[in-house]
């Protein structure tokens, strides 16, 4: 059972050397848990450029300069190992993506209170600011939100701004694991922190990258253009780090597939495409792309898959309703937010598929809604209201549905 949660914290202190680092990180090595942030820049580049880094501890709080001349953060790296400490994150992924650039690995074990809230009933992706105000009473001061983070000296505004991110946090995780353990739910987070520590949620497969735009190809050999120019770009906004729509615009993608282009004149044919790109360095690497994804013997192509018919034709919206009513009914029941339950995709697959392989399909999220969807959707299972509320009625085989209804 975690400590009773303090509501006075130390002042923070701003790092901006080797030594001073590693001193905090061997204090904290020491701690149960520890609170962490991160504040970055990312909108002119495709790597986040990491600014500072904030750390709570029950003693500490400092926030460091992560870009001070000649600081070594190595010792962060190895705080970030230590599966002795527990690290807690507040809307952890980019955070981690972070640290998984500079250390080559997530940290272990982790905890993230927005995943944690929405298991304990507050609500789809609630923001700090709220999740804080609901917890503590506290209201966080948000007049630094969109600082320029880069920017030197900080002021002491700033370093008060970026230590209540680790501070209040540090009440939010006692306050949230009380309230999971009382409900038996802190088995149901450690599942979600498994997902979100793993590797590859971080790593994007630049041949992946033509399927997350949801092109239709008219045949295999377009798509392999179509996905080497996506790999292209992927793989090119990171060699000049900046942002993949800033290099290339999704909108001109199928465009440039379709020209196909084998020189930088055709290439300047496609809209937003500048005679300087096309004939510089980028401009040739991506023709080169194209040719060499025009050259792709047959059997290297992508596999045109037409959209599933599954088992039949696709589901009527009324049932894909019905599933989302039940949806509601048990996020309402159970207290945990609708979307950490099932998305609209898998309502989707759940009513189009037998054994729809999603997450409400296994583990907690199985036993509270899943089962009950299947068993809806079979005609095991009725809804009826009763005053405010939605109850599940057991059908009998006499009161399930023919095969012709």
């Amino acid at each position: 059972m975690p400590r009773q949660p303090r509501t006075e914290f130390p002042s923070p202190v701003f790092i901006t050397d080797s030594s001073a680092l590693a001193a905090l990180c061997t204090r904290l090595a020491h701690e149960p848990f520890i609170t962490i942030d991160t504040e970055f820049i990312r909108e002119r580049t495709y790597w986040p450029e990491l600014c500072v880094v904030q750390l709570g501890g029950a003693e500490d709080v400092a926030v460091i300069d992560a870009q001070a001349e000649g600081i070594d953060m190595a010792p962060l790296g190895a705080l970030l190992a230590n599966e002795a400490v527990t690290k807690v994150f507040h809307a952890a992924r980019q955070d981690v993506e972070i640290f998984l650039l500079m250390f080559g690995a997530t940290p272990r074990p982790l905890f993230d209170t927005q995943i944690a809230a929405m298991v304990a009933g507050f609500g789809d992706q609630v923001g700090y600011d709220a999740l804080v105000s609901a917890l503590t009473g506290t209201q966080i001061d948000k007049s630094h939100r969109f600082s320029d983070w880069s920017a030197r000296p900080l002021s002491a505004s700033q370093l008060a701004y970026a230590a209540a991110d680790v501070t209040h946090l540090r009440v939010v995780y006692q306050k949230l694991l009380t309230r999971l353990e009382r409900d038996g739910r802190a088995d149901w987070v450690l599942e979600e922190m498994a997902a979100l520590t793993d590797p590859a949620l971080y790593r994007a497969d630049p041949d992946a990258m033509w399927q997350k735009l949801k092109l239709r190809p008219s045949n295999r050999r377009q798509a392999g253009i179509l996905r080497g120019i996506a790999a292209w770009r992927e793989r090119e906004a990171q060699r000049v780090n900046i942002p993949r729509g800033r290099l290339l615009k999704d909108e001109a993608i199928p465009e440039i597939a379709a020209l196909a282009p084998d020189t930088p004149e055709l290439l300047t044919r496609a809209r937003g495409i500048s005679r300087g790109f096309a004939e510089g360095k980028s401009g040739a690497s991506l023709l080169a792309a194209i040719a060499e994804a025009r050259a792709l013997p047959e059997e290297d192509l992508p596999q045109i898959t037409a959209r599933p018919e599954r088992d039949g034709p696709r589901p009527s919206p009324a049932l894909v309703a019905l599933l989302r009513v039940l949806l509601a009914a048990k996020s309402e029941e159970h207290g945990v937010a609708p979307k950490l339950l099932a998305s609209s995709e898998d309502l989707d697959r759940l009513a189009a598929e037998s054994e729809p392989q999603i997450p409400a399909a296994h583990g907690w999220r199985r036993r509270i809604f899943g089962e009950d969807a299947m068993a809806l959707k079979e005609g095991r299972i009725a809804l009826a209201s009763r005053g405010k509320r939605i109850r599940l009625v057991p059908l009998g085989m006499g009161d399930a549905p023919s095969a012709e209804d």
